[in-house]
C-alpha cells in the first residue's frame, strides 16, 4: 500500500493536534494550525481537505463565540462539499451553520438549517450526526420560548445516545432536558436530571463538564431560594474551571456568582465578581458575554436607584449588542432601558 505524499501527511498530523487541542477546549490555540491546514489544503487542490478546515475553523470560532467569523467559514464549506457531492460534508457544514445563527439569536434560521440537515443524516445513517442536530434543534426551540417542543426531541435523542453507549451524549442530553424541565418550571425535576448528568460525567472523570453540570445544580438552588448552597457548588465549579483555564466557562460562573450576591443584598461584593467577568470576556472579545456583564452591573446600580450608572452600563451593552445579531440579547437591553424612564 502506497503511502499518501508527505505533505497530505502533515495535514493529517496537524489535524489530529487541532482535534487533540479542541478536546481540551484549547480554541485559540488551534487557530494558527487552522489557517496552516487551510492554506496547505488550497496550495494541493484538495477540495474534501479544504472543507474540513473551513469547518473545523468554523467551530473553533464558534466555541470562541465568534459566531458572524464562524459563519463566514461555514458559508465557504458548504458549496465546496456540494461540489464534491459529499453528503455527509453538506450534512455536517448545514448543522454547523444552523448553530452559528444559533448563537447569534436568530433561532427560526438556525432550525430551517438544522432540518435541511436531518435528512441528509438519516440517509446516511449517521446516528451521531441526526442526535447532534436533533440536540441543536431543541436547544433552539428552547431559546424561541417552546420547551414542550424541544423536550419531544430530547425525548426522541437520549434513547439514540443511549444505544451508541455514547455516555457523553446523554448526559449533555440529561443536562438539556433538565433545562427545559427548569423553563417549565418544574425545578424537582431539573435537579434529579442534572444530578443524574453529574453522575455521568464523574464516573468518565469529564471535569470540565462536571463543573458545567455543578452550576446548572447551583441555579436550581437559587431558584428554590437557597442562595448558600447555591454559592457552594458555584465555588466548586469554579475552582475546577480554574484548573482547567477553562476561561469562558469561568467568567459565565463568576457571573452568576455576581447574581446571588445581588439577591442577598450584596452589591458591592457582586460587582466584585461581575468586573472579573468582564475583564475575562473582554479579554476573550466575547460580544455577547461582555453585554450581559454590563447588563448584570447596570441593574445593581438600577437597584440603588443611581440611574446615570446604570444607563452607561445599558448603553455599553446596547453598543456591543449593535455590532452583532442577537435579538433576544437586543431585546433584554431595550427592556432595561426602559424600566428607566
Amino acid at each position: 500500500m502506497t503511502q499518501p505524499p508527505l505533505h497530505k501527511q502533515d495535514w493529517d498530523q496537524r489535524h489530529r493536534h487541532i482535534a487533540d487541542l479542541h478536546k481540551h477546549g484549547r480554541f485559540s490555540e488551534s487557530l494558527p494550525l487552522l489557517d496552516e491546514n487551510l492554506a496547505l489544503a488550497q496550495q494541493l487542490g484538495d477540495r474534501l481537505r479544504e472543507g474540513v478546515s473551513l469547518n473545523t475553523l468554523g467551530l473553533a470560532h464558534v466555541s470562541l463565540r465568534q459566531s458572524e467569523v464562524a459563519l463566514t467559514y461555514f458559508q465557504r464549506a458548504l458549496p465546496i462539499a456540494e461540489s464534491c457531492n459529499d453528503r455527509r460534508g453538506i450534512a455536517a457544514t448545514l448543522s454547523n451553520i444552523g448553530s452559528a445563527y444559533s448563537q447569534m439569536g436568530q433561532f427560526t434560521i438556525a432550525i430551517e438549517k438544522f432540518h435541511q440537515a436531518l435528512p441528509l443524516f438519516k440517509q446516511l445513517g449517521d446516528t451521531q450526526g441526526e442526535a447532534a442536530t436533533l440536540n441543536d434543534m431543541a436547544l433552539a426551540y428552547t431559546q424561541l420560548g417552546e420547551p414542550k417542543r424541544a423536550l419531544l426531541l430530547y425525548h426522541q435523542i437520549l434513547p439514540i445516545r443511549q444505544k451508541m453507549g455514547d455516555q457523553l451524549g446523554e448526559a449533555a442530553t440529561l443536562n438539556n432536558i433538565g433545562f427545559t424541565y427548569s423553563a417549565l418550571e418544574q425545578p424537582k425535576q431539573a435537579l434529579q436530571l442534572f444530578e443524574f448528568a453529574l453522575s455521568i460525567y464523574k464516573k468518565l472523570q469529564h471535569r470540565a463538564n462536571e463543573a458545567t453540570t455543578l452550576n446548572n445544580i447551583a441555579s436550581i438552588h437559587r431558584d428554590l431560594n437557597k442562595p448558600k448552597k447555591a454559592l457552594l457548588l458555584h465555588h466548586q465549579a469554579l475552582l475546577t474551571q480554574r484548573e482547567l483555564s477553562d476561561r469562558p466557562a469561568e467568567a459565565n460562573t463568576l457571573n452568576h456568582i455576581g447574581i446571588i450576591y445581588t439577591t442577598l443584598g450584596q452589591p458591592l461584593e457582586a460587582l466584585k465578581y461581575h468586573n472579573q467577568a468582564l475583564k475575562i470576556y473582554q479579554a476573550l472579545s466575547d460580544r455577547p458575554g461582555e453585554a450581559t456583564t454590563f447588563l448584570n452591573i447596570g441593574a445593581i446600580y438600577a437597584a440603588s436607584d443611581q440611574k446615570d450608572w446604570a444607563h452607561d452600563f445599558y448603553k455599553n451593552a446596547q453598543q456591543l449588542v449593535e455590532q452583532i445579531s442577537y435579538p433576544t440579547l437586543a431585546k433584554r437591553v431595550q427592556t432595561l432601558m426602559d424600566a428607566l424612564q
